[in-house]
C-alpha cells in the first residue's frame, strides 16, 4: 500500500507492507485523513511515534471498514472515523476497534476525518482533565485553530462561557460565530484578557510564552491544561501565586495514552458528544480538503497558522 512517512523534514509517499487484521481490530479503506499539528512535528523529526506505533503520517481518519477482526460489532461496508497513533496517511489502517466512531448522521467522510483527534483532545482536556462544570470560564488559546474550533462549540454545548487568543481579526470573528463570547488579538497584546478573566480552566498549546500570563489570569481553584509548547519549553513562574490561587497546572497528550485509556474515551465521546453532530450543534468545522498529490501545499498551509479550523488530505477520493 501507498503511505506518507517524513523522511528528513520532507513528505514521501513509500510503499509499505498491508498491516495484518488481529482480533479486535478492523481493517479501513480510508478516504481521508485530518492534518494535526503533530504531524508538522514528526515530519521535522521532533515527534517521533510512540513505542510499537506505526511511524506513517496521520493521527485520524475516516473511511469504510473493509476486514473486521474477532471479537468486533463493526461490520464491512460500515462507514467510520477513527482515533490512531499513526497510520493514518495510507490506502489502508488497521486500528484497535474500540477506537473507532460512526461518521456522525448527516457529515460525509471528509467532514468526518476531520473529528476524531480534535474533539477527544478537546474533551479529554476539558472535561476529564480539568472537570470542567458548567458556567465555569474557560480561555483559549489558539482558539482557531481545529483543536480550539471543538472546544469553542464543546463549551457552547454544555453550557461554558469562554473567550480566546488569535492572530487576526477575522480568526476572533470566526471564533464568535462559533459561540465564543469574544477574545484579543495576539499582535495587539494578551494583556486584553484581564478584562474577561478571571477563568477556571486556561486550555494552552502555547505554553513557555504564555506561561506567567496564564497563572494571572486563572481564578482561585483553576485548571491550566498545557497541551502544546508552540511559544517554549521553558518558563518562570511565581509559584506563590500558584499556591495561592490553588492553581492545578495539569500537562497533557493524547497520542502516547494507551489502547484502554483511548477506549474509554472514544466510548464517552460516543455517548455525550457524538449524538450533538446530529443535532447540529456541533460540526466539523472543515477549512480545505487537498488531494494527496497535494500534501506538501497542505502542510505548509498548516505551518503558515492561517487556518480556521481543520485540513483535510483526500487519500481515496473515490469511496466519497
Amino acid at each position: 500500500m501507498k503511505a506518507l512517512q517524513g523522511i528528513e523534514g520532507r513528505l514521501e509517499w513509500v510503499e509499505r507492507p498491508t498491516p495484518a487484521c488481529d482480533a479486535g481490530q478492523v481493517r479501513i479503506r480510508v478516504a481521508a485523513a485530518g492534518l494535526n499539528r503533530a504531524d508538522l512535528l514528526q515530519r521535522a523529526g521532533l515527534y517521533p511515534p510512540p513505542p510499537g506505533a506505526s511511524d506513517i503520517l496521520g493521527l485520524e481518519c475516516a473511511g469504510v471498514v473493509s476486514e473486521v477482526g474477532t471479537g468486533s460489532s463493526w461490520q464491512v461496508g460500515d462507514r467510520v472515523c477513527a482515533l490512531l497513533a499513526g497510520g493514518g496517511m495510507a490506502e489502508e489502517v488497521v486500528v484497535d476497534a474500540r477506537h473507532v466512531l460512526p461518521v456522525p448522521e448527516g457529515l460525509d467522510l471528509r467532514e468526518a476525518a476531520a473529528l476524531p483527534e480534535v474533539y477527544a483532545t478537546a474533551w479529554l482536556n476539558l472535561f476529564w482533565l480539568a472537570a470542567l462544570k458548567p458556567g465555569e470560564k474557560v480561555l483559549l488559546h489558539a482558539g482557531a485553530s481545529g483543536v480550539g474550533s471543538a472546544a469553542i462549540q464543546l463549551c457552547k454545548a454544555f453550557g461554558n462561557p469562554c473567550w480566546v487568543s488569535v492572530g487576526s481579526a477575522e480568526r476572533l470573528a470566526y471564533c464568535e460565530s462559533l459561540g465564543a463570547q469574544g477574545g484579543v488579538i495576539r499582535g495587539s497584546g494578551l494583556e486584553g484578557l484581564r478584562d474577561f478573566g478571571p477563568f477556571d480552566v486556561i486550555l494552552d498549546p502555547v505554553g513557555g510564552s504564555y506561561a506567567a500570563l496564564n497563572l494571572a489570569l486563572l481564578a482561585h481553584d483553576g485548571r491550566w491544561v498545557n497541551i502544546g509548547l508552540m511559544g517554549g519549553r521553558k518558563a518562570e513562574l511565581d509559584l506563590a501565586l500558584l499556591l495561592g490561587k490553588r492553581v492545578q497546572l495539569i500537562g497533557s497528550t493524547l497520542r502516547n495514552r494507551d489502547a484502554e485509556f483511548k477506549a474509554r474515551l472514544i466510548g464517552d465521546l460516543r455517548e455525550q458528544v457524538w449524538p450533538l453532530f446530529a443535532e447540529g450543534r456541533l460540526s466539523p468545522r472543515l477549512e480545505r480538503s487537498l488531494p494527496a498529490r497535494d500534501a506538501e501545499a497542505a502542510f505548509a498551509t498548516l505551518a503558515s497558522n492561517q487556518v480556521a479550523g481543520k485540513l483535510v488530505l483526500l487519500i481515496d477520493e473515490r469511496l466519497g
